[in-house]
């Protein structure tokens, strides 16, 4: 991390900003997802590169984070793409359409896991019968797709003893103790918390492939996504899960100069960022600038346009 303070620090130029400080609130994610530290990334690599601002980073999900911006809780947030469009549309679990949240950019894939322990014998959605299952807090992203998930298969919570966990490292501490058999979660991979639980138990990742079809009638938002074999302790082949996007929220209100700095800097600092997430290395500034349902920030169209990815 400190390669890529340096490195940031001296590629670029610093952009005029205002002289008196300020500070914006970064909405990230639960504990042991990949957002909390992706997060403290950014807040340094900002924080080193653009005099005069500063960032609170605050725990959140993809849903609250929506919500956060819109309501003025916050100015910054990670993002589900398929939750941020309901937001914008105004889709439950959202009250309205959202009128203060821009898309700053695109960044990588996020992959509903299914994590069980491999001694329960779970394979599939219906296997979950009657089965403890540590999800997060209603309302939150994941929470959202394992509803979906459950629906597509004909089943609600009715038919599994969930049990509603504040962090992912909450609920590895659940399977750990017995206390579930099963926790789901959206996150890049390898997920920390996943990780933690294989080093201690034997672990499945369910295949959800025969998922797909069923969810992307819920959602058009849903794709397969693949998770490689050995990225867990004890996967020793492929497996396919159902997967969307991550991207960074903006309020529409924030200035169109500071916006257009804090996506250079992102673009010109992606090797470096991969450090914390691998998938970035592989992110294209097409891809950032993807059109996902969103509003883009007007500073973060004029970067893109710039360098020819609009």
């Amino acid at each position: 991390m400190r390669a890529l303070l340096l490195a940031s620090a001296v590629c670029l130029p610093f952009a005029a900003t205002p002289a008196s400080a300020q500070t914006l609130r970064f909405m990230t994610g639960p504990q042991g997802g990949v957002w909390v530290p992706l997060a403290g990334a950014l807040k340094n690599l900002w924080e080193q590169n653009i005099p005069g601002l500063t960032f609170q980073n605050l725990p959140g999900a993809g849903i609250a984070n929506v919500r956060g911006l819109d309501e003025g809780r916050a100015e910054i947030g990670f993002g589900n793409t398929i939750s941020t469009v309901d937001g914008v549309q105004g889709n439950p679990p959202f009250p309205r359409p959202t009128t203060q949240v821009c898309n700053l950019a695109s960044l990588y894939p996020q992959y509903f896991q299914v994590v069980a322990l491999a001694d329960a014998n779970i394979r599939t959605a219906a296997d979950l019968r009657g089965r403890g299952v540590a999800i997060q807090p209603r309302g939150n992203t994941a929470e959202v797709v394992t509803q979906h998930w459950l629906r597509a298969h004909g089943m609600s919570y009715s038919d599994i003893r969930a049990s509603f966990q504040a962090s992912y490292n909450d609920a590895v501490s659940m399977l750990r103790d017995g206390q579930a058999q099963v926790f789901t979660l959206g996150t890049a991979i390898p997920a920390s918390s996943v990780m933690d639980l294989g080093s201690a138990r034997r672990i499945t990742i369910l295949d959800l492939r025969d998922s797909i079809e069923p969810m992307r009638r819920i959602n058009p938002g849903y794709a397969g996504v693949t998770i490689p074999a050995n990225t867990y302790p004890g996967q020793t082949q492929d497996v396919t899960t159902i997967g969307y996007a991550t991207h960074l929220i903006i309020r529409c209100d924030q200035p169109e100069e500071r916006v257009f700095r804090m996506v250079e800097l992102i673009h010109r600092n992606l090797q470096d960022l991969a450090n914390v997430n691998r998938d970035l290395a592989r992110t294209t500034p097409r891809e950032m600038a993807a059109d996902i349902g969103v509003p883009m920030h007007p500073g973060a169209a004029r970067y893109f346009r710039s360098i020819g990815a609009m």
